[in-house]
């Protein structure tokens, strides 16, 4: 939110009082608080008729230091909060030095002088990350008597903003105001489903809002110089987290507000779902899921989306009896094809469900300050809202959906959560404009752990649209209702490439697009992009997404990516136990990785996916691509060809191929079997070593199909005109050198050491 007009007026009706200087300090070995005035105190009498506030200082975790600034303390806090799992006690340690103070945790320290006018300066490596300095800290009342806490940090030249959630605007979020605030506004405007109040920069640090409300941003877009955070509160506070690479910045956020589950291995392989107002029944399914093996594409999970419940009845969670007459044995016989199984719900109840009833005799139903049910007919006629601040409300609702999981359903997409009223009143007494955004967390939560207890740990999945900070913790999430057309594409990728910078670790779209119908260029493209997500779903709206439809080339693309992303598997599991333990996601903007190459920071169109992997998406009819290669000789894994950075190329790709390069120096581990996303990884494993230089080492993990843990483990070093590679794998492998059509050398079961010989 804007207050000032330009640098020296306020706007009609705002009134600012900003922290000026440090009157008093009370500080002990880990925590300060500074009280500061809103002017100049010369003398005693000054301290009179004006307000104090109240900054405190401390560190929850290594690395990460926070603000609270408060003005007045006796307001009524109703929650929501934000858990943090990942803090603990104060680690900060205090130092002063005559008038200067400073709060130390790892490498980041908060420097104060007391006896200058007030700066908060943030450093780390011998300089200034940011700093809050003249108008860095304060509160605004407007023209309704409204008030706001606002916090200012300095952007330094040339440094960039990045995150802000799942954002479809420009990747760079400098010039840009946003408001973090849920709304159901597509993929294709400043609205957002997924809104983080968690920004980071190219310049080593993160900064994370803690607060479940509206959080409104000006980033560079009031004050060129600064990132303003506002909220309608008494008090305010933020964390700062220390970096220096984005990488580790991600990792102490989610380590601060959690960390992604590992989802399970099967959900790699590619999703078919019955699209939302088509027409379908189980003869329809069966027709998709026979068409799909008849043409050699294996598909891993089935969706059901909306209509399997009866119209004007959502959500009931009873299967349409007209549409589907026998649904236990329809899963039973989808099971017994190797398929998995999700399911569509919202937190809704529609006025003709008996759910509703119930819902509302039981006190489950979130009501109006009157008593009444809170009802409106958008999207449900006379649809209410399950009220999750109350433990039986919740029960009641995964309850239902336990029965069903014991019909056969393995996971589910949890949709909508966004437009959650704000004139109603919670059962736990929350705070109903911090309860709007915070909504789907308990809602995502609320289904996740049920998955998790009926379904065991490392099991649990969830297909989400919404969610807030912590979201990570309940993956997957999707990216929403985009259009089917190239620029769709696009901005759905840059959603997904700042969601990443955000703390999630997984993400996945609508291959084809949602609204609309795609040409057959659109959905191939889409197609490869969308098999080369953490996660692969074909979805629509009114058109199905069976591949035939687009033609006979479609069919063949998406078996070929559908092939190439289950032999790839082990490597994105890889890549998932990374996001599971660090919060690095598994598709990566090229900042995340090379945060050192200036070339790489506002690059939107491709990504790496995990360490080793440049993806570049194809956006245009013809097939002609422009994409940047950092440092070094990189490998398209399709073509063989070799591309040396850095530098920017253009390419023209048939419908078979696109830009997918291998790293230098990198080893890219890939399974035998491309039938299926979950197999025996290390039996037969290829081992694709990529312009590997003299002296290079590399250490390949094969992960675990069910966790965390590894199967086997390659070592390799190059020395000269040989590649020595050792191992404690029990199984057969293959060493492959450079591209597709080079030499392969194969050792039987047992060989836990080779010396190959390395071209030059």
């Amino acid at each position: 939110m804007k207050f000032t007009d330009g640098y020296w007026l306020m706007r009609p009706g705002c009134t600012a009082r900003y922290a000026t200087e440090v009157a008093d300090i009370r500080a002990d070995d880990h925590r300060m608080t500074l009280y500061a005035p809103v002017k100049h105190v010369s003398r005693r009498g000054q301290t009179l008729n004006s307000p104090l506030l109240t900054v405190e200082c401390w560190s929850p975790a290594e690395g990460v230091i926070g603000v609270r600034t408060t003005h007045h303390a006796g307001s009524v806090r109703r929650g929501p909060e934000f858990a943090l799992p990942g803090a603990g006690a104060d680690i900060g340690k205090v130092r002063r030095d005559g008038a200067v103070l400073g709060l130390s945790s790892g490498e980041l320290t908060l420097r104060v002088d007391t006896e200058q006018p007030w700066l908060l300066e943030f450093t780390a490596g011998g300089g200034v990350l940011t700093s809050a300095g003249e108008r860095g800290t304060g509160f605004v009342t407007d023209a309704e008597g409204r008030h706001y806490m606002l916090g200012q940090l300095s952007l330094d030249v040339g440094e960039l903003v990045y995150g802000l959630g799942e954002r479809f605007t420009p990747f760079t979020k400098n010039g840009q105001s946003v408001d973090i605030w849920q709304a159901d506004g597509g993929t294709s405007s400043e609205q957002a489903y997924k809104n983080i109040p968690f920004h980071l920069t190219n310049r080593g640090y993160g900064v994370f809002v803690n607060h479940p409300g509206k959080v409104s941003y000006e980033v560079g877009s009031e004050s060129v110089g600064q990132v303003q955070f506002s909220v309608e509160d008494q008090s305010l506070e933020y964390f700062v987290v220390h970096g220096p690479t984005p990488k580790q910045v991600l990792d102490r956020y989610t380590a601060l507000t959690g960390r992604p589950a590992l989802p399970p291995a099967w959900a790699l392989g590619l999703w078919l779902t019955t699209s939302f107002t088509t027409d379908y029944d189980e003869a329809t399914v069966g027709r998709f899921i026979d068409g799909m093996a008849e043409r050699g594409i294996p598909l891993s999970v089935f969706h059901f989306d909306c209509f399997w419940m009866r119209a004007y009845q959502w959500c009931d969670f009873a299967w349409d009896a007209e549409t589907f007459p026998d649904p236990v044995g329809m899963l039973s016989r989808l099971k017994q094809q190797g398929l998995r199984i999700s399911a569509w719900i919202n937190p809704y109840i529609a006025q003709k469900s008996a759910m509703f009833e119930e819902g509302m005799r039981e006190g489950h139903l979130v009501r109006r300050p009157d008593g009444s049910v809170w009802q409106w007919d958008l999207w449900q006629p006379g649809m209410a809202l399950v009220d999750f601040t109350n433990p039986a409300a919740r029960d009641w609702y995964t309850g239902k959906l336990k029965t069903l999981l014991d019909q056969g359903v393995d996971c589910f997409k949890t949709d909508f959560g966004e437009r959650i009223p704000t004139d109603v009143v919670w059962h736990d007494g929350s705070d109903p404009e911090r309860m709007h955004n915070y909504y789907t967390h308990l809602y995502n939560q609320a289904v996740f752990e049920l998955l998790r207890t009926e379904r065991g740990e490392g099991e649990a999945l969830l297909f989400a649209r919404s969610a807030t900070a912590g979201g990570q913790q309940y993956p997957v999430h999707w990216g929403g209702d985009c259009e089917s057309h190239f620029n769709a594409m696009a901005e759905s990728l840059r959603g997904g490439l700042s969601l990443g910078l955000s703390g999630f670790g997984f993400w996945s779209h609508d291959i084809g697009g949602f609204e609309g119908t795609p040409t057959p260029a659109v959905f191939k493209r889409w197609v490869q992009f969308g098999l080369l997500s953490s996660h692969s779903r074909l979805h629509g709206s009114k058109s199905y997404r069976v591949p035939w439809d687009y033609g006979e080339e479609a069919v063949d693309v998406t078996r070929e990516f559908t092939l190439l992303k289950h032999r790839l598997a082990p490597y994105l599991q890889r890549a998932a136990q990374q996001a599971h333990t660090t919060g690095v996601p598994v598709m990566r903007a090229m900042v995340l990785e090379f945060p050192d190459d200036p070339a790489a920071a506002t690059l939107d169109r491709q990504y790496m996916l995990g360490d080793d992997l440049l993806v570049a998406p194809v956006f245009t009819d013809d097939g002609t691509v422009e994409y940047y290669v950092p440092e070094g000789t990189w490998t398209n894994v399709l073509t063989g060809a070799q591309v040396t950075g850095p530098r920017w190329t253009r390419e023209q790709h048939g419908f078979h191929t696109l830009p997918l390069l291998a790293r230098p120096d990198s080893v890219i581990a890939l399974a035998a079997d491309d039938q299926h996303p979950v197999s025996a990884w290390a039996d037969g494993a290829e081992l694709r070593v990529h312009a590997f230089a003299d002296g290079a080492e590399r250490t390949v993990v094969i992960p675990s199909t069910d966790g965390p843990g590894e199967t086997a483990r390659f070592h390799l070093r190059r020395r000269g005109g040989h590649l020595h590679v050792i191992t404690d794998s029990p199984h057969p492998w293959q060493l492959r050198i450079g591209g597709p059509n080079a030499t392969v050398h194969t050792r039987p079961a047992g060989t836990s050491e080779a010396h190959l010989p390395y071209p030059a």
